[in-house]
This record gives structure tokens, sequence and C-alpha cells, in this order.
């Protein structure tokens, strides 16, 4: 329902942003359209869109001078800095590749995916050189660049741009290829919001750029529109500036959510420095009540659904209100259809497949629909819902199959619960359903951990009450401490 998204904004904003197939021809538009505006800033230093393009083509003639393979995969090694900002660009509108490596990774991960990914060049912030100096291709500091300009190469809709990493839909870590056109996509779906887009908004780059929500809506889309966004070394240092900064919206996952939202009951929303109406949340499950506390703030926590092999965004939910559970409308251009409970999409978004690993990339499409390993349903008026993960199921020896997502749905309606992990635990010597919760302490206003405890446990009484008996909790733990979490801030389910 394309008119869905389109009615969101302004018309006369609308016209104004084409869908451009490929990451030059965003460059070139921006630089047209947006030149004067501040495109990014580090709070020491803040470059017009012209000055970023005119920076952007001096790294271009660094990269051109390393005589590189047609379409060579380069790496970049760095936090969220300008550095980074500009050589993804860079690298993608020289007609190369570029592989975003997460700021985490260990030394030996570093020597592998140069290895898995024929990375031919790496760009490395100096902090992580030590680890890099060795690696038998050319490492460069990301800092460096070249004193001429190289204009942006000749490159197609259907072009590798990037290369992501993924747990993808059969587990094992991957590498999703994305193409021009699919980045672009992606870009585009993310300038819709119920605003006007085009306005002087601010962002911070909270979410690493290694991390496809955060390229995607945290960058591209923010670029599409000409928003300033600000760099972020460190996100703990970061949330401090906030009241210096005044963004207007915020990309997060709910983990950054929750604590924003802490920080807010402790300072005031006065602490968000003002001006934040809008959070852009996803990569794991947006609880209702989180939706509903930032309300009451004034905010509107936004959420959406989307995967690595996808471009990141499938589907948006501007009606949070009316439908919480929901992760909304699908985006334009895609199909998606749903084949015994599992939804399958296929689109320009969607991946050229897996580098180097034919078979997994077999496994995950059939006849260009990706089997994204989701269970999903619609509702009447089209709004989808995602009901768990085929992986996460749980076979109890009655043959009955239990989705995790499925309990779990039921106790983040409670403003209590942060967070809660369903899995099989033991029990007498039988396998049986189990839940981890983590409650939200300042919900139970300093009662001791036996009331807390109490509380929980009624309500898992109340749940079991609506569940099929196959279904029901038999073993409750409160948890005193987070759980383990992935780089994306979800519950890690295999480690807990």
């Amino acid at each position: 329902m394309e008119n869905y998204f389109f009615n969101l904004i302004p018309k006369e904003e609308l016209e104004k942003l084409p869908y451009l197939p490929t990451l030059v021809d965003l460059l070139e538009k921006v630089n047209r359209d947006y030149a004067d505006r501040p495109a990014v800033s580090d709070m020491v230093n803040t470059y017009t869109y012209r000055q970023y393009y005119e920076r952007i083509g001096k790294r271009r003639a660094l990269i051109e001078s390393l005589n590189l393979s047609k379409g060579a995969k380069i790496a970049v090694f760095d936090r969220n800095t300008i550095d980074a900002m500009e050589l993804f660009f860079a690298i993608t509108t020289a007609g190369y590749t570029v592989v975003m490596l997460p700021a985490q990774l260990p030394a030996p991960a570093v020597a592998g995916s140069v290895k898995k990914f024929d990375i031919e060049a790496i760009f490395v912030r100096d902090e992580f050189m030590p680890m890099c100096e060795a690696l038998p291709i050319k490492v460069l500091r990301a800092g460096e660049t070249s004193d001429k300009f190289v204009p942006c190469a000749s490159v197609k809709k259907e072009d590798l741009a990037c290369i992501y990493f993924t747990g993808g839909t059969t587990g094992a870590p991957k590498g999703v290829m994305l193409s021009q056109g699919a980045m672009m996509r992606g870009a585009f779906n993310g300038i819709f919001m119920p605003d006007s887009v085009l306005k002087p908004h601010r962002y911070i780059a909270l979410l690493p750029m290694s991390h496809i929500f955060g390229i995607i809506r945290g960058f591209l889309s923010c670029i599409y529109t000409g928003a300033l966004i600000y760099s972020c070394e460190d996100i703990k240092g970061m949330i401090g500036k906030i009241p210096a900064i005044k963004p207007t919206c915020l990309v997060v996952v709910p983990g950054m959510a929750e604590i924003l939202l802490g920080l807010v009951k402790m300072y005031g929303v006065g602490f968000l420095g003002g001006e934040l109406h809008q959070l852009i949340c996803g990569a794991a499950n947006v609880p209702p009540k989180l939706i509903a506390m930032f309300k009451q703030f004034g905010i509107t926590l936004l959420e959406g659904y989307g995967l690595t092999e996808t471009a990141n965004l499938v589907s948006g939910n501007a009606n949070v209100e009316d439908r919480p559970e929901s992760v909304g409308q699908p985006y334009p251009a895609q199909e998606l259809k749903l084949v015994n409970g599992e939804l399958w999409i296929k689109g320009e978004n969607v991946m050229m497949g897996y580098y180097n690993d034919p078979q997994a990339t077999a496994e995950a499409m059939e006849d260009g629909w990706l089997k994204t390993g989701d269970l999903a349903r619609f509702d009447e008026d089209g709004f989808l819902y995602i009901t768990g993960r085929i992986k996460n199921i749980i076979l109890l020896k009655n043959g009955e199959n239990v989705s995790p997502e499925a309990i779990e749905e039921h106790f983040y309606m409670d403003a209590r619960v942060r967070d809660c992990l369903v899995k099989e635990v033991e029990k007498d010597g039988e396998m049986v359903i189990g839940i981890e919760i983590l409650p939200r302490m300042d919900s139970f206003e300093n009662q001791d951990p036996q009331f807390v405890g109490a509380e929980l446990n009624k309500l898992v009484d109340e749940v079991n009450a609506k569940l099929p008996s196959y279904m029901q909790i038999a073993v409750t733990k409160i948890r005193t401490e987070d759980f383990k979490r992935t780089g994306a801030m979800k519950v890690d389910r295999k480690n807990n």
C-alpha cells in the first residue's frame, strides 16, 4: 500500500525526493540540493554538504591511487567517525565494494574477514592499527586523504556496493552482498515518517555503521533528506552531549531506548534537548509499553522490521498507538507472501546472495524470493506482525511446536517487564517451558526482591491462564542482572 507511506509527508517534499538508483546519484543530489546545509559534525568540525562532497572526492583520489582490481573489496575498520562517513561514500562511489568492519572485532576476526571476503585494502582507525599492520594487504590510516579531487565513477544499480555481516537465515555468520540499488531502496524507504522530512533535522550516529540498521536508517536516509548527522565514537560519552546537540530524531535499538527512558525519568525530558519528537526503533522486539512510556513525554517511538538480507527496511509502522504490536505496512517495490507461516520477500532491496557461499544462498533463496526465517501474519488492513523465528521454535515431546516469541509477547505488554527470555529448561528430569524475566525495577518503587518476585510470579500465572496447556510456563526465574546481548543489543538466545 504505497499511499500509506507517500501520504505521511507533504506532497511538495515527496516531489523533491525521488527514488535514486545508486549511491553516486545520491551524492550528486545532496551536493546539488543541500550544498550549504551542514552535513556532518563531530562537535568540533562541521562540514556542509558541498564540503562533504569535496572531501569525499579527495578520498576517492587516494583510493584510485592504490591501483586495486576492478570492484575490489575495501574494508573500513573504524568507529562512527567523520572519516568512516566519508570513506563509505568514497569507496562505493569510486566503483569499489565497502566492507564496514565492527569496531569490536578482535585481531583474529579482522584477519579472518580479510581472507574470507578477499579484501585488498583496509582503512584503519589509529587505535586499531596494531591489530592490522601485519595484514597481507594495503593498510592505510582512516584519516588519510589526497590533495586532488576525483569525480564519482560510473556505477550501475546492479553493481555490488557493500558486504555486511549477518547471522543469516540459517544461523552461521555470513557476508550479505547488497547492490547499489538495494542500498538505495533501503535508504529511500527510510525517509518516510509522519513529519516534514526536509526541515533541518539533527541526528546522532548512535548505531554502528557496520550494522545494516545503522548504515541505512541511521545514516543514508538522513543524508537523503539533507539532515545534519553527528559522529559518535563513544555511545556513553555521546549520550551526555544530547542536551547540547538537541536532536530532532534518533535511530536506536530497544536497549538504547530503555537507557534514554531511564535518563528522562531521572533528569526530565529536557535531558533530550527539548526538540526530540521521534525515535526510530528496530533491530529487536519493541515492547508496546515502551511506546506508551515515551508517548507520556511527547515522543513518538516508531517501529519497523527488516533484515540485513533486505537492506534493512521491509516495513514501517506510523500507527504505533493503534497497533503497537505490528511492525507496520510493507514499503514500496517489494512482494511479501507467507509460505507455511514463514515470511518470504522479493524485491530490489533483496540481497544478491551470501559472498562465496552458494550453499547458504540456495538455502535462503528460491526463485528470487528470500526466505526470511521469520514467522508472520497480516491483519485485515495489511499490517504485518512478526510472531517468531523458525530456528527458535521449541519442539515438545508431544509433538507440539512452541514459538518462544509468542509467549514473550504477553510479558512485553506489561510495563514492569524490561526484557524476558522463554526457553526449554529441565525440571524433575523432564524438559519444560521456562522463562527468565528482567524487571523494570523503577516500576516497583524500590520494593524488596521478594515482593518483585511475587508480583512477577502472579504475572506468569495470569499469562498461563491465557495460554493452551502445552505452552504454559513451568519454571520462572527473576533476573537481577541484565541478559547477555548481541551487538544489536538483542537478548542473546544462544548464550543466556
